[in-house]
């Protein structure tokens, strides 16, 4: 699982008005895994909007999926992500099963090993702030090799080269990249910091 820019662009609350716009400034900065949580309203018809005008290499889906019924309303809307806060084996199952990659939740080796049993492509680190570089340094230690870890929640432009370096394959980038109302100009460089820090 390779992308050239292993970033999530976590859109909490896109205003389906409002993602074309946004989309089209992430494509254009080279971001192809964006992420819409479906804990607020016009989820979906966000996530239809970006799917339609998605470059092929990109990957568009939901975020905060708890549920099969969820993981059934994304798949509808044409969503091929599956990004959780927790890891419930079921969930990640149907996920996978649909076609999606899948990146739950986890916090602990025992839920990162349950997670990939289930199928996870990728393990969201989540919160990645009390989690920090050395916890994720140390459950890479035990996890298979190749597995890909993503922290998310509070991963700033900053923090990304140590990160990295504790062995993060990429992140989950939210409030730091994107917030309801967030001017074109500001989301591009934003956007732009991210993509500079991550490939140093």
């Amino acid at each position: 699982m390779n992308f050239a820019l292993p970033l999530v662009a976590i859109l909490r609350g896109l205003d389906p008005a409002d993602a074309g716009a946004v989309g089209r400034v992430l494509f254009d900065a080279g971001w192809r895994l964006l992420e819409v949580p479906l804990n607020r309203p016009g989820a979906l018809d966000a996530i239809r909007i970006l799917v339609e005008m998605a470059p092929p290499d990109a990957i568009v889906g939901g975020g905060t999926m708890l549920s099969v019924a969820d993981v059934d309303a994304v798949a509808q809307a044409g969503g091929r992500l599956f990004v959780s806060p927790n890891c419930n084996p079921a969930v990640i199952a149907h996920a996978r099963a649909a076609g999606m990659l899948c990146a739950p939740g986890i916090a602990t080796p025992t839920e990162a090993f349950a997670a990939l049993d289930a199928g996870a492509h990728a393990l969201k680190l989540f919160p990645a702030e009390s989690i920090g570089p050395a916890g994720l340094k140390a459950m890479k230690s035990v996890l298979p090799a190749d597995t890909p870890l993503w922290p998310v929640g509070g991963v700033t432009p900053e923090q990304i080269p140590a990160w990295k370096a504790a062995g993060a394959t990429g992140a989950g980038i939210g409030s730091q990249l994107f917030t309801p109302g967030v001017t074109p100009d500001d989301l591009a460089a934003r956007a732009r910091a991210f993509v500079g820090a991550w490939r140093g």
